[in-house]
């Protein structure tokens, strides 16, 4: 477990630089999870963003939740080795809102595999039952697929890769549209009206 997290911190360290701050939070039952913050003020992800403070992203990543194998939760037995394995990654502009108060709400989703038998994948919904952070207008987010920002890191057979999953904040009525509509008609309306996903403060995209 501790080899596979320090590779795992590796790959981030590689990926999005070095953390400027972690926080710690053992829940009842669970591993420990940490959330790493990473402020990139440069133009990583291809965005065409210059350096500064207008262009300035901050990155949240679990570590933690990948120390373990995510169970089916109808398996009697979980095997200690098999199964899909995950991070997340959340990233929002820097400076428009108190974003660090997300630490908690992403540790949470973090443990949720262990606490709630959660398999997360992309294209799920996870609630967080509360604003992501103070007066966010999302209390949930849209699992999106990996291999973009930070790529799939291999294990040793017979463990699965790990993968970094994205974390998109919904608001409650993309949350809702989704469920109805499905997690690719929701992305698909966001590129067509060039929805700012990392805007910590946007409105919901019109579902009309």
């Amino acid at each position: 477990m501790a080899e596979v997290l320090s590779l795992v911190e590796a790959r981030l360290r590689t990926a999005l630089g070095e953390p400027d701050a972690r926080a710690t939070m053992t829940f009842v039952g669970t591993d420990r999870v940490e959330v790493l913050r990473f402020l990139d003020a440069g133009d990583r992800d291809g965005s065409g963003e210059s350096p500064g403070s207008d262009g300035a992203v901050v990155r949240y990543a679990t570590l933690g939740m990948s120390a373990r194998p995510m169970a089916d939760p109808t398996v009697v037995v979980a095997d200690p080795e098999r199964g899909p394995r995950a991070e997340l990654v959340l990233s929002v502009r820097a400076g428009l809102a108190d974003t660090d108060k997300v630490l908690r709400p992403l540790a949470v989703l973090a443990a949720s595999p262990q606490v709630e038998g959660l398999v997360v994948a992309p294209g799920a919904a996870l609630e967080v039952g509360e604003p992501l952070w103070p007066g966010a207008p999302f209390s949930s987010v849209l699992v999106a697929e990996s291999g973009g920002l930070v790529a799939d890191l291999e294990l040793d057979a017979p463990l699965e890769p790990v993968r970094f999953l994205p974390l998109l904040p919904m608001t409650p009525n993309e949350a809702a549209w989704k469920r109805v509509k499905g997690a690719q008609a929701l992305q698909e309306r966001w590129l067509a009206h060039g929805t700012d996903l990392r805007d910590p403060l946007r409105a919901s995209v019109p579902l009309d």
